[in-house]
Formats: C-alpha cells, structure tokens, sequence
C-alpha cells in the first residue's frame, strides 16, 4: 500500500510539473521570425489561452503555457522558442522585477477591422500584409459600413492609407488622367450622392468623424502614412470646404484656414493647409515635405524608439517593443510629422533626436486610444503607385514591421467598457 501511495505522488507531481511547464518565445537577436512569433500569441489568444508579453524582457518576448499542439504551431510557423525548465519560470521574473521590464496578461484576441477599399487599389498597405503574413484574421470595412456604425463591432481599427478630405490623395497633378483614378472618382461620387452627400469631401468628412466617436467610445486606432495628417485635417474642417473645383466642383473657401477647429483633432494643432491640386501635400504636418530632397536610402535615414519605464508607462512601452533601439526610416506621402505641430497630451514613441521630425506617436482620446505612424512601407524605403506587394518572407525580422504588431496585440492587455 505505501509502495502504492508513493507512486501516485510521484505521478501526480510529475503532471503537475508538465501542467506548470512553460515556453519562451524569445523576441532578440536569437528570433527566426518575428513577425510569424505574433501571430503565435494571437493563435493562443483565439484558442483561449492567455499570453505573458514580458515588456523589455529579450525584446518583448512571449512567455506561454505547454499546452498542447504549441510546439507543433511554433516549429509549423519557423519560429524560435526554448522550452522553461520547472522553475525557470520563476528566474525569469526576478529578472523582470529587478530591471526595467514587467509582465502584461494578455488575455483576448480582440476582433480586428481593417478600414481599406472593397476593390483592388494600385498600391499595397503595410498592415494587411503583416497582419498575412502573421496568419492573423481580420475583416475589411469601408464607408457604408463605417457609416452604418459597423466599427463598433471591432475592437481595433487600421485605417489604410485614405485621404479622408476627399482630394483622392492629392494625385491629380500625375495621375487624373489615367484610368483607374477617374473610376476611383466616379465610384466615390456616385457613393456619396447616394447617401445625401453633395460632395465625396463631405462624405469623407462624416467618416472621419464616425472613426472619432468609435475611438473616444473605446476603439483602438492605428493609422499609417496618409490617413493619419488626413484623418485630422478632415476633422478640424468639419462645414468648411478644403477641397479644389477639381475634386468637388466648387472652389476653395477663401477663409478655409482660419475656419479650421484645431479643437476637434486627435493628434495635431496649427497646422497650414495646402489646398493647391498640383501640389502632392495636404498640409505642412508632414516632415519632410515631399519637395524637400531626401536622403537616398535607408541605412541613411533612422528614427529612434524612446525608452519607457516598463512598470510605469506600460502603453507605451509595450507599443515600442523591438530587438532594435533604432529603426531604418521609410518614405510615404506623409513620412514625418512636424513635432511643433503635435499637441502636447500626445506622447511621441519615436522620432529622429534633434530634430524636426516625428515618426511614431499615441494619444488617447476619450475611452479609447489612436497610434499614428509615419512612412508607408517599413521594408520598401521609396514606395511608388504600382509598385510590387513587398515579400515579407524576405523581412521575417523587421524592426520596422514589428511596431505594427505591436499595436495588434496592444488591444487584448488593455480592453475597456464601451460606453452604450
């Protein structure tokens, strides 16, 4: 009977050991695919399981339970991941305790919307092919499901890159005459006057503001190049027209500037408009403008990732996670932002020291929060309408692609209460 009694504990703390096992998904130097390694965490989250995101922790590594099936994902998916003998737990997190580093839970996958056109446009966007890449699901919208108050299904919004002043991106000087923008300019018309709209302005306008009150009710908004300086310039000229005779047929308000309510921005104030068709910018937000000359390629031209206090600023800092301090730069209509132009509540997560330019910010509004990034691809330095998708097979540790990612998982660490 004691013999019997003495195998039982045996077998019982054995399975509670492999119970208690834990993997490390290492985010450094030593990680095969960064980019797949999210994409794991997210594929845990879904089946139910939450995830450790150990903040400063060898990158921002991913620490998980054994469960079953993981291994086999992570070694399917070409991802580096080291077995956490019994106990080694427990090292790990007196290292956190002792350095600027913590542990956030991740606990849900949050519902993932992505704002793009139904159609095929004739250039890609940097988070649908990381959000692919990583094999995380995702749905798309578009204005009349954005203006029929869809977003509140979602818990995280990516805007693809959209002029929402309803200037068609500020391309008529190079490309009005071809095909595809003037079907562009057809659909978008036709759309707006079939929801009372006289212009397509004024219809980007009310989905700007319909992204808004989906932000200040608790959504979570990431945006990159164009959208971002757009996104504001829309809100601030609510009942004012921006747009040229070219676009929507009737001229520029003489007193368009001074009508602008900065008030009613997200990110930024005071800024200049540039009304001009022939002129590739919305405004003087954008650093550098696109007539300034640029540096010719990307190991010329970095931007550097602030350090937080983990433990204190655990938004940010999970936000800038990378195996990298600094970043190679990336062009796009809006590369920059000009940091005398930033309101002052907005926290900036990355920018080029010294200087004018701001790369990457965040900011909450309301109940909920908006993560703006500059540039339009992070693997492709001067991007070009008509230019091939980029091959992230080839980038499977982009410091760059990495801090979209990031904004990703952002959402399942911190979920709040929509407001009804």
């Amino acid at each position: 009977m004691k013999a019997l009694i003495r195998t039982l504990l045996v077998i019982m703390t054995f399975s509670g050991i492999l119970h208690a096992q834990k993997i490390l998904v290492p985010m450094d130097e030593t990680q095969t695919d960064h980019l797949k390694a999210y994409g794991v965490a997210f594929w845990m989250l879904e089946h139910g399981e939450n995830v450790e995101w150990l903040l400063n922790y060898r990158g921002g590594s991913f620490l998980m339970d054994a469960v079953t099936e993981l291994t086999r994902e992570l070694r399917l998916r070409g991802v580096r991941f080291e077995n956490v003998p019994p106990g080694g737990d427990v090292d790990i997190y007196s290292t956190i305790e002792g350095n600027n580093m913590d542990v956030v839970l991740l606990e849900k996958a949050p519902k993932i919307a992505v704002y793009t056109p139904p159609d095929k446009a004739p250039w890609d966007d940097a988070v649908t092919l990381a959000l692919t890449y990583a094999e995380i699901d995702y749905d798309k919208l578009w204005d009349a499901e954005v203006l029929d108050g869809k977003l509140a299904d979602y818990d995280w919004l990516h805007l693809h890159h959209e002029d929402f002043t309803g200037q068609y991106g500020k391309f008529y000087r190079n490309y009005s005459r071809t095909a595809w923008y003037q079907e562009q300019q057809r659909q978008y018309e036709a759309f707006a006057a079939s929801r009372g709209f006289k212009s397509v302005s004024e219809e980007k306008k009310a989905v700007a503001r319909a992204i808004k009150r989906y932000v200040v009710e608790g959504g979570f908004l990431f945006a990159m190049c164009s959208a971002t300086d757009a996104m504001d310039i829309a809100l601030a000229a609510e009942g004012v027209d921006i747009a040229a005779a070219v676009y929507d047929h009737t001229p520029v308000d003489p007193h368009a500037q001074e009508k602008l309510n900065y008030s009613k921005t997200l990110a930024f104030e005071n800024f200049t408009l540039i009304t001009d068709p022939y002129v590739y910018e919305y405004s003087d937000i954008d650093y550098p403008p696109s007539t300034q000359p640029r540096a010719t390629s990307a190991e010329a031209d970095y931007f550097t990732l602030f350090e937080f206090s983990a433990k204190w600023d655990p938004v940010p800092t999970m936000l800038t996670q990378d195996h990298v301090a600094a970043v190679k730069g990336f062009m796009g209509q809006t590369t920059g932002y000009r940091r005398d132009l930033i309101k002052k509540h907005v926290t900036i997560l990355g920018d080029v020291p010294d200087g004018p330019q701001v790369k990457y910010l965040h900011g909450n509004a309301g109940n909920g929060t908006f993560t703006f990034l500059a540039g339009h691809d992070p693997e492709d330095y001067q991007h070009f309408v008509g230019d091939p998708p980029t091959q992230l097979s080839l980038h499977k540790n982009s410091p760059g692609y990495r801090l979209i990612l990031n904004n990703v998982l952002f959402p399942a660490a911190k979920k709040k209460e929509r407001k009804t």
